[in-house]
């Protein structure tokens, strides 16, 4: 059996934790124009606060800083700066063919991670409760990328 099949248990893992990251970091945009049409601002290119069906009444203020919507951007710019790793490696990791529930926890801790990361971020939780949050998802990288790293060094 190839490794990057699915019916390869491990690799199916693998795919729905993956498709599950990538609608979230897309999910993120869209919610990034969401915030700005209901904050009617937060934009961030001058082009963007000129009258347009979408902006028909421009004001002052539209471009530049808006918490509501530059939080939704600092949650994305933290997805971006993560889940690349987490499918890479990831996808590495499916060549050392795990056991299916030590790939299940992996995969399915990170997206808890990440989704837990970002219920803590969107509501402005204490720091030190988003990065629990970051660091579970940090180190199941890790894990996977060092298990990968020994398996292909042959240990």
């Amino acid at each position: 059996m190839t490794d990057f099949n699915l019916q390869n248990p491990v690799f199916e893992t693998y795919v729905v934790a993956a498709t599950l990251m990538i609608l979230k970091v897309v999910a993120m945009s869209w919610l990034t124009v969401i915030r700005m049409m209901q904050e009617k601002g937060g934009f961030r290119s001058p082009e963007d606060a000129k009258k347009s069906p979408a902006n028909p009444a421009p004001r002052d203020g539209q471009v530049g800083p808006n918490e509501r919507v530059d939080r939704i951007r600092r949650i994305q710019l933290n997805d971006l700066e993560n889940i690349p790793f987490f499918l890479v490696a990831g996808l590495l990791f499916v060549t050392t063919q795990p056991d299916l529930a030590l790939a299940q926890w992996l995969f399915y801790g990170y997206v808890a991670s990440r989704l837990l990361h970002f219920l803590a971020y969107v509501t402005a939780q204490l720091h030190d409760v988003r990065a629990v949050f970051w660091t579970i998802g940090s180190l199941i990288i890790i894990y996977m990328a060092v298990a990968t790293l020994i398996k292909a060094l042959g240990y």
